[in-house]
């Protein structure tokens, strides 16, 4: 439930309503908006069927939440959040692009990748150290020694690093180098990283997994604002279907779906979603205009060569293209590139 504050209440009366919810064993959760404070209340709502919380002096109303994840609802915070990820505003008027290769490979390639996404107007650097492959015998990535690499390149363009996390073990080492990690579709239900991220000191960009619903993509971000991370970003990045003509299939109407039903931000990742970097560049014009906050694009210097997602990935001159024609588009709906 949703506990909304008079506009003069008291900083008094709002710790009183605090210190009620907690000695009833629940957690509340403040949000201060621009007219009004509220205050979620988190935990079996049978603990305060009977206790009077709309008679509490500074308490103007009392809501039930009725969707099941409480915290990312747009019930609980009616404006939009916006998740500073190493000085880039994700959620706000801009949409930001993050570019990359799929996986680090080396030391030159990154840079190389990294100083010419920053030149052509990428705001975030995306780059994997750690590969989650379908095959084992497949290039895993290259672990710590990438990480380093993608510092290197944050230092040399000042672009944020975003790269994937997959095993809780490995969190110490996105703390030291990364500003923010992705969790892929494979880890969307890997509910017991989700509840270690609770306590990462670093945004978090969510994918959706291939067969999960938006309620089910929303119960995972869920999971890891409640345990104390309330940077998250969704990533929509294509769902498994019947059609085999793509790699997914790219379920845009999800964005403004999730956009109705929670506050959190929401990009598109189009290269995963099609696998096919011809269909990039009409998926991106359209996951703007349909309302996404950003972009997730894999780019590689020499995409026959690359050792992860080469068909998927733009060359330099097709990304350059690319961030050229996407910013009339971005201004035909409000935004900028």
């Amino acid at each position: 439930m949703i506990i909304v504050l008079k506009p003069t209440a008291t900083e008094e009366q709002k710790l009183h309503i605090i210190e009620k919810i907690e000695s009833l064993g629940l957690r509340p959760h403040v949000s201060v908006g621009v007219n009004r404070t509220l205050i979620g209340v988190i935990g079996p709502e049978d603990a305060v069927r009977n206790v009077p919380l709309a008679a509490f002096p500074g308490v103007e109303i009392v809501v039930p939440i009725l969707q099941p994840f409480k915290l990312v609802s747009r019930e609980l915070k009616e404006e939009d959040t916006v998740i500073n990820v190493g000085g880039v505003k994700i959620g706000g008027k801009k949409v930001v692009v993050g570019a990359g290769p799929c996986a680090v490979e080396n030391r030159e390639m990154l840079l190389e990748t990294a100083s010419l996404v920053s030149r052509c107007g990428a705001s975030l650097l995306r780059g994997g150290a750690f590969k989650p492959r379908t095959s084992p015998y497949s290039f895993q990535g290259l672990g710590e020694e990438a990480l380093k690499h993608l510092a290197e390149a944050r230092e040399k363009t000042g672009l944020p690093v975003v790269t994937e996390l997959m095993d809780p073990r490995d969190i110490p080492l996105i703390e030291k180098y990364a500003d923010m990690a992705q969790i892929g579709m494979r880890n969307m239900s890997n509910f017991a990283l989700l509840r270690e991220l609770g306590g990462l000191n670093k945004p978090i960009l969510l994918k959706r997994g291939n067969m999960a619903t938006v309620k089910e993509f929303l119960m995972s971000a869920e999971y890891i604002v409640t345990n104390g991370n309330a940077d998250v970003v969704l990533c929509e990045r294509g769902i498994r279907t019947f059609e085999t003509a793509t790699r997914n299939t790219a379920d845009l109407s999800a964005v403004p779906v999730i956009k109705q039903l929670s506050h959190l931000p929401v990009i598109v990742d189009p290269s995963h979603a099609t696998g096919r970097r011809d269909l990039i560049e009409p998926l991106s014009r359209a996951a703007i205009a349909v309302g996404a906050d950003g972009l997730l694009v894999e780019v590689h210097p020499d995409p026959e060569t690359a050792r992860s997602d080469g068909p998927q990935s733009l060359s330099p001159p097709q990304f350059e293209l690319l961030m050229k024609n996407l910013a009339p588009v971005a201004e035909s709906v409000g935004r900028e590139l």
